[in-house]
């Protein structure tokens, strides 16, 4: 049985860290590679110093996971970390974006995170881990990028609690929380055509950085890794003010009111 990892969304950003250091955190017989862009895929081969599996999968499609658990069907691996990183954001009010678009972040976002997490555990021994990529606006209502923070939310709320109910199988989950990051993100979020809803970034990170504290604090059994005191505070700060005032600075701070 070969013991593999497995991390979506790994064409680019965070994902494509994670993947490039991979080799930091132990021997896999195979890495399996998931993102719509294949060529992406391929040219991490060269990054990675395993075996690479390159799986060219659109997670919003439904069918991607049928397809997904027919590899798993077939190749029967022992899944010793599994990665979760696809999704994307639009940086716009709710009814800007279109019906289909909404959903289809909801699906990616959200519904592939569970069904990846789902047909993949069946897979994993004790000492397996799973990494969510969730967000710091998962930790607030936020205007004008609401439907995202929103499938964040999600995202943070089911890696916490299954966490748990897999701690008696000796598997470990944790929801990683990047504030802003300079990937590829921003390309899909902003439409130059519109008026920009993000004015202000109160702290820029990199992916290594993120990816950095994440494999640390994986290694320490978190449920949750946030990177930087900025980020920190601001999780702090949210917890303790009411959402409505919450969202009034936000606001300000956006010159959207």
């Amino acid at each position: 049985m070969k013991n593999i990892a497995v991390i979506t969304g790994a064409s680019s950003g965070i994902g494509k860290k994670f993947a490039e250091t991979l080799k930091d955190q132990g021997k896999f017989d195979e890495v399996w590679v998931i993102a719509r862009r294949k060529e992406r895929l391929e040219a991490l081969k060269s990054l990675i110093p395993f075996p690479v599996k390159s799986i060219a999968l659109d997670l919003s499609d439904k069918a991607s996971f049928k397809t997904y658990e027919t590899l798993l069907s077939i190749e029967n691996p022992n899944i010793r970390l599994l990665i979760n990183c696809s999704g994307y954001g639009k940086f716009c009010a709710t009814m800007d974006a279109s019906v289909e678009d909404n959903l289809n972040m909801m699906d990616l976002n959200c519904g592939a995170v569970l069904a990846i997490c789902q047909l993949s555990i069946p897979y994993m021994e004790k000492g397996a881990k799973i990494i969510n990529i969730a967000s710091v606006a998962a930790l607030q209502p936020i205007p004008y990028i609401n439907v995202y923070g929103a499938t964040k939310s999600f995202v943070l709320s089911f890696s916490r609690a299954l966490n748990r109910e897999l701690k008696r199988d000796g598997i470990s989950v944790m929801a990683v929380c990047p504030f802003w990051t300079k990937t590829d993100f921003f390309d899909r979020a902003i439409d130059e055509d519109k008026e920009r809803v993000v004015k202000k970034y109160i702290a820029m990170y990199t992916p290594e950085q993120i990816v950095s504290r994440a494999w640390s604090d994986l290694k320490k059994g978190k449920d949750v890794s946030m990177y930087g005191f900025k980020a920190r505070g601001q999780a702090l700060l949210v917890k303790l003010l009411p959402h409505s005032l919450v969202m009034s600075v936000w606001m300000k701070q956006q010159e959207l009111e």
